[in-house]
């Protein structure tokens, strides 16, 4: 299977993103009928990481195989170094490791490279290795965690851009991913533009319930709003537009 050219994801639907939850993504997705959506496993890796947005730049790993799975490997022309080299500023790379915990996909030297490719973030189902170093590079990493034994210990590295399983999400290459302290979300490319209609609504309307639950108001009725709360909402919105 031949590689996807990867896509840029255009300023202005990135700025979008970056002010809308995942929780408010996956509210909208479930609505527009997909419920699978979250990458399972994928967890904040640090403290205040910021909410990204890109671009997936998809990489698969299967089952170690011992005649494939070698360090010798890594130098060949399908290795993940030849991966990262072909990384595009602002994606973020997302590696399907099967849910594996102890062989660590990427360490320090890998994710230093990607810093420098500009690679807005790492998101995957496995583990990384080297957490000092990892963390020392700046990368904002959502994974399950750490280990110290080397990819080939448990995986075997065979192609990216291509469609992936990753935490049990179908991902495929320029799908769009947004990441928070919630964990990573995926936006299939073709209903990028809906989703991001209905997710700025959806937060709009959200800040405006707070702010009423703040004000001492009940949620019967609010949340979701009933047809008066909806009223008193749009009158709220024409204030801000």
């Amino acid at each position: 299977m031949n590689p996807v050219d990867p896509l840029p994801l255009e300023k202005d639907k990135l700025q979008a993103l970056l002010g809308v939850s995942t929780g408010t993504l996956t509210t909208v997705l479930i609505k527009k009928g997909l419920r699978n959506t979250w990458v399972r496993g994928a967890l904040p890796m640090k403290e205040g990481q910021p909410r990204v947005a890109g671009r997936a730049f998809t990489l698969r790993f299967v089952p170690a195989r011992e005649d494939l799975a070698t360090p010798a490997s890594w130098g060949s022309p399908i290795s993940t170094r030849a991966a990262i080299e072909a990384m595009p500023s602002g994606c973020i790379a997302v590696v399907g490791a099967m849910r594996v915990t102890d062989a660590g996909i990427f360490g320090d030297i890998l994710c230093a490279r990607m810093v420098k490719k500009g690679v807005a973030a790492l998101v995957t189902d496995g583990v990384l290795r080297d957490v000092q170093g990892v963390l020392g590079t700046g990368l904002d990493v959502w994974a399950q965690g750490w280990a110290a034994p080397p990819s080939v210990a448990g995986l075997t590295f065979v192609g990216w851009q291509e469609p992936i399983d990753c935490g049990g999400v179908a991902v495929f290459p320029n799908d769009v991913i947004v990441c928070d302290q919630d964990g990573a979300v995926l936006i299939p490319a073709a209903l990028l533009d809906d989703v991001i209609a209905a997710a700025t609504e959806q937060e709009h309307l959200e800040n405006w319930i707070m702010s009423e639950v703040e004000k001492g108001a009940q949620l019967p009725g609010l949340y979701p709003p009933n047809e008066e709360n909806k009223k008193r909402y749009e009158a709220w919105r024409k204030t801000q537009r």
